[in-house]
């Protein structure tokens, strides 16, 4: 047995033990309650799913169901015609609405909300990830102290020359400290909150976000908060991500990164709205 074989081998162990520490931690949480989340808005987690996603979608919505802080309403998007395959102890679940809304892909997990409830904090999340318990405590918490956009996760762009951004690879990825700044590229995968009124009005048009940035969802959201001059902010730490077994068949950041699609994406914002 080769090397490679061996460390591959040794990574599938580790991830699955885990995977099955973060499955145990979800089920000994308390179902229900939660604090107040204190906001002067309504608090809404959205998110989006997809019937290859639906086998291991579950401990997702438990994990931001069973919060150190409740939210006022857990969305779970869905194209119609998929909603009749959800497995039934998915459609059991208290305090989750399942609603249905135009397939965009990625995008499907905020724009329904802000066209849905457009004065509230929305934190988006992703459906195929572990949240820790104080998950939303954590980004609720920095929009107290003023935050109008936080994430878990997040990149600093650098720049080749003015204008122009360095390619995507060629970025400071997944940060491990705290920062804020013009130049703090979120990503969506850890969780984001959005405070009201953080977006250039361009955001919800679908007419533009499918043919400039179709797979991008974060190039678009950085170039709408960009043009709306406003700054994200990073908390915590390096961020690590525990995806579930068997959910990454169709998993865009990858293929955003390997073939490009992030350059592609802001070439084609870069010349419709200029660098912001």
């Amino acid at each position: 047995m080769g090397k490679p074989v061996i460390r591959s081998a040794f990574r599938a162990w580790k991830h699955g033990r885990r995977e099955a520490r973060a499955l145990a931690e979800i089920a000994a949480r308390p179902e229900g309650g939660g604090q107040a989340h204190g906001l002067g808005s309504e608090l809404v987690v959205s998110l989006t799913s997809y019937p290859a996603r639906f086998g291991t979608l579950m401990p997702t919505l438990q994990a931001i169901l069973r919060q150190t802080v409740r939210p006022d309403r857990v969305i779970l998007w869905l194209a119609p015609e998929d909603i009749g395959e959800l497995p039934p102890e998915i459609r059991a679940l208290e305090r989750l609405e399942i609603r249905g809304a135009p397939n965009f892909r990625s995008y499907t997990k905020i724009v329904p909300t802000l066209l849905a409830a457009p004065g509230a904090h929305i934190v988006t999340a992703d459906d195929d990830c572990y949240y820790p318990v104080d998950w939303l405590e954590r980004l609720v918490g920095a929009a107290r102290d003023g935050a109008a956009i936080a994430c878990l996760r997040a990149h600093k762009v650098v720049m080749a020359g003015p204008g122009q951004p360095a390619p995507y690879e060629e970025w400071q990825h997944n940060l491990a400290a705290p920062a804020r700044g013009p130049d703090v590229f979120l990503t969506g995968v850890s969780g984001v909150i959005y405070a009201p009124d953080v977006f250039h009005s361009d955001v919800t048009r679908d007419d533009l976000f499918t043919r400039l940035a179709p797979s991008a969802d974060d190039v678009w959201l950085y170039f709408m908060h960009r043009l709306a001059g406003v700054e994200a902010q990073k908390i915590g730490g390096r961020a690590r991500i525990l995806e579930w077994s068997g959910s990454q068949a169709g998993n865009l950041r990858t293929a955003n990164r390997q073939n490009s699609g992030n350059d592609a994406a802001i070439a084609a914002m870069i010349g419709h709205y200029g660098w912001p």
